[in-house]
């Protein structure tokens, strides 16, 4: 099955509308979805390293969107958008307990780590930003240094050793997913219980 799905999102990566799937996903990822644009970023960059900086581009743009579209939503539609999205997910506890110990500093690190680790996700930064009133301009400006980082220097490391990464994930993925998934699973334990 995971083959299959790693078939299919290739194949996605060389179709007309690749592009457009990945801004969608970068948008909504930083405001409202859980699934990070990397899903379909990384295949699309091993599927076309020459369109590495151009995908990167797409999902730099389209995170920063979707990182204003969420600013947006916890500044003026807390109550009426984030709350429920954030009880759906089940982090609502943990965001009040962010938010009440949170200042600019702690979104500047937060962005920081968000957008090299994906922790916290980027749509709790992007809300959370809203909410405690974080200057527009001044998140506007970290979301492109943090968002940018993060998906150039992926198109650096897919243009300079693409094809050795594509045929090591094609061999190793079964092992690669588990891992990842380990790890996604003791990263979420280590901070539940570090907060």
């Amino acid at each position: 099955m995971l083959r299959g799905l790693y078939d299919w999102t290739l194949s996605l990566a060389a179709s007309k509308s690749a592009e457009w799937w990945l801004a969608f996903i970068a948008f909504v990822e930083s405001s409202v979805f859980l699934v990070p644009a990397d899903v379909l970023y990384l295949p699309m960059a091993l599927s076309r390293p020459d369109r590495a900086y151009r995908y990167a581009l797409v999902a730099t743009v389209a995170s920063v969107l979707g990182g204003i579209a969420g600013w947006f939503i916890g500044h003026y539609a807390y109550d009426a958008v984030a709350r429920p999205i954030l009880e759906f997910y089940g982090k609502y506890d943990e965001f009040e307990a962010m938010r009440v110990s949170s200042g600019v500093g702690f979104i500047i690190l937060m962005l920081v780590t968000s957008g090299l680790a994906h922790l916290p996700p980027i749509k709790v930064v992007t809300i959370l930003s809203g909410v405690i009133g974080v200057p527009l301009l001044l998140f506007i400006v970290l979301a492109i240094v943090a968002r940018g980082a993060r998906f150039l220097f992926l198109a650096w490391l897919l243009r300079r050793y693409g094809e050795p990464i594509r045929r090591f994930i094609e061999k190793r993925l079964g092992h690669i997913a588990g891992a990842g998934a380990a790890a996604l699973i003791l990263l979420y334990i280590v901070v539940k219980y570090a907060v």
